[in-house]
């Protein structure tokens, strides 16, 4: 059976331009680097115009598709808001490949940066600068040939992220075939003065020590085989005991292979932890910080989790499941420009997003909740802080 069309967009029927207030001012500058690199002056679409289609597209469920967002450019309101004139879906098609993605990376640290963390508790405080680290898949078509993941009958691009948990915003992310190193793009995003949470699938112990000289530090789980030599057992306080944690050493990590790539000693604490089927897992988290308390290595590590609830969100409910492009400058694109809405949404709520949020604003820009009853509810938040 032919496939039903979808119904014609209107603009009574598009929400979310109040956020365009905000970006406007950043987005100029992609406006005036398109300028500079149309050597001919002959191009009608920018990249802050493409951007801000994006962003439509992002705020509008019923907006689902590259055609829609062609179709929603068309309409008279879209073109007043966004300052842009109608766009081809040729012209779309290949802005993917045209425009420069890391020219939204200073927008995403910008946005970030306006963010304050919630840092209230002993915990957020001590933690302050606590980053998780992790990759997801995004599903691609089998002729991205460039997607390569698994063998020649699946395709995916894969998100690499770093998070910033107090604040709950992202912070670095790149693009790369599903098979890529997440190893190797996490020593592409290392910066400097951060905490790195990150799972056992990044154990290497060159790559903690490539943090550490980087001017960060890491709580990393390892595998259950690892090797050391203890050098001191550590007492346990009350909260680490409360908090699950067995033992607190200091050793020298690796045998005599694997640990010459470490300079010094490290931590490992060792924390059970009450799986859903009611058996006790034991985690083992190896850190170079000797001065945080054990109970808050163990908190680190589970707030990684923070990471995988983020993935959800930007592919469930923000769209991102849906590539529009198959390239991986546009896959770069829209991840980037999920992300700035992401951020946006933080902006405007003052705090991280829970899932009722999360449901309200779904709810808000599917038209069943109007913007007062979206606005009583972030006032509400307020009311009664995390």
């Amino acid at each position: 059976m032919a496939r039903k069309p979808k119904p014609k967009i209107e603009a009574k029927d598009l929400q979310g331009f109040k956020y365009f207030n905000l970006l406007n001012p950043l987005l100029e500058r992609l406006h005036q680097d398109a300028t500079q690199r149309d050597r001919a002056g002959n191009r009608q679409l920018h990249f802050d115009h493409y951007a801000s289609h994006f962003l439509l597209y992002f705020f509008n469920p019923i907006v689902s598709s590259l055609r829609g967002i062609q179709q929603a450019s068309q309409l008279e309101k879209v073109q007043q808001r966004l300052h842009c004139s109608r766009a081809s879906l040729g012209s779309l098609s290949e802005a993917a490949r045209v425009f420069d993605p890391g020219l939204l990376e200073p927008i995403i640290r910008e946005l970030g940066g306006m963010i304050e963390p919630a840092a209230s508790t002993r915990q957020e405080r001590a933690l302050a600068n606590l980053t998780a680290v992790d990759g997801s898949l995004l599903p691609a078509l089998p002729r991205m040939t460039w997607a390569l993941w698994v063998d020649d009958q699946h395709r995916a691009a894969k998100l690499h992220l770093a998070f910033e948990v107090i604040k709950g915003t992202p912070r670095v992310a790149t693009i790369t075939p599903g098979n890529a190193s997440e190893r190797a793009q996490l020593r592409v995003m290392l910066e400097t003065g951060r905490l790195y949470v990150i799972d056992r699938g990044y154990a290497e112990y060159a790559l903690f020590q490539e943090i550490v000289d980087r001017g960060s530090s890491f709580i990393a789980r390892v595998r259950d085989n690892a090797v050391w030599r203890e050098i001191e057992q550590r007492p346990l306080d009350a909260r680490a005991t409360a908090a699950g944690v067995r033992a607190d050493r200091i050793v020298w990590l690796g045998g005599q292979q694997k640990g010459a790539d470490l300079k010094g000693p490290l931590r490992v604490v060792e924390v059970g932890v009450h799986k859903d089927n009611g058996e006790v897992e034991t985690l083992l988290l190896a850190t170079d910080r000797m001065d945080l308390d054990a109970d808050l290595v163990a908190l680190a590590y589970r707030y990684r989790w923070l990471v995988e609830l983020f993935f959800r969100w930007l592919k469930c409910i923000l769209g991102c499941r849906h590539l529009l492009s198959e390239c991986i400058n546009g896959v770069t694109i829209q991840v980037y420009v999920a992300i700035i809405a992401s951020l946006l949404i933080s902006l405007w709520t003052g705090r991280k997003p829970t899932k009722r949020t999360y449901e309200m604003i779904c709810f808000y820009l599917s038209g069943w909740a109007s913007q007062e009853e979206l606005v009583a509810h972030i006032e509400s938040l307020k009311k009664h802080p995390a």
